[in-house]
């Protein structure tokens, strides 16, 4: 005994469904192959170079500046924008905090 239906009307609106089916699973199979070949795109890409100091910023009005960090220090927060060697010892002299982890006040020179 078959698992199909005998008459040609209900066969016919089965393979019809299946077709239907199999074209859906062909293109979600297309999209995560995409997916797949941009996520490994990305990965081979080289990562830009960090910035060699940067200065994190505080929250709230005006976004004052919290410390200065080196580039690839860890400790550096979320929200911190790049500086030049100048820049970061302009702050640094002007009184914003040195990071006691990776002491760019040491590095740069300025150390009261």
């Amino acid at each position: 005994m078959s698992e199909f239906p005998p008459d040609l009307l209900r066969l016919g609106t089965i393979v019809t469904y299946l077709r239907h089916e199999l074209g859906r699973a062909e293109r979600a199979l297309a999209a995560a192959e995409a997916t797949a070949a941009a996520a490994a795109a990305a990965r081979s890409r080289p990562r830009p170079d960090a910035p060699a100091w940067v200065i994190e910023q505080g929250i709230g009005d005006g976004r004052p500046p919290v410390s200065v960090h080196a580039g690839d220090c860890w400790d550096r927060g979320r929200r911190w924008r790049p500086l030049s060697a100048e820049e970061a010892r302009r702050a640094l002299s002007e009184g914003v905090m040195a990071c006691t982890h990776c002491r760019p006040d040491t590095a740069l020179g300025v150390i009261d």
